[in-house]
């Protein structure tokens, strides 16, 4: 499974390479903050609990046209939404980081200059 450093996304966003964000966190949280023009699945808890039936059953609303790129608060939940997809055949990465990364990224924060550090020397 892949990683896209939020960055990296930036760059891609309004462009013929633009992915599919989908955003799996609970939908409270996808109406207070969310990136533009993504995609809300709510099975952030589902997936959390270890089960995948909810995204699983979600997956004709996902298209499979182009790359996802899940989302969640941290990266981790939406690491196993990614495999989901994967395995359904999908090209799927997960945003580094997730929302936290996002907003750090944005904001340029110095705890994300230093992840965006430790995640070029891990490679």
């Amino acid at each position: 499974m892949s990683r896209i450093r939020p960055a990296e996304l930036d760059e891609r966003l309004g462009t013929d390479d633009e992915p599919l964000l989908l955003d799996i966190r609970p939908e409270s949280d996808y109406q207070r903050e969310a990136i533009e023009g993504s995609r809300s699945v709510p099975v952030y808890d589902d997936l959390r609990g270890g089960d995948d039936s909810a995204l699983r059953r979600r997956l004709g609303e996902i298209p499979d046209d182009r790359e996802v790129v899940t989302v969640c608060k941290m990266g981790i939940v939406a690491a196993r939404a990614a495999r989901v997809l994967d395995d359904a055949g999908y090209e799927a990465s997960t945003l580094s980081g997730g929302m936290s990364g996002w907003n750090g990224y944005q904001r340029g924060s110095f705890s994300y200059t230093l992840r965006s550090l430790w995640w070029r020397l891990r490679g």
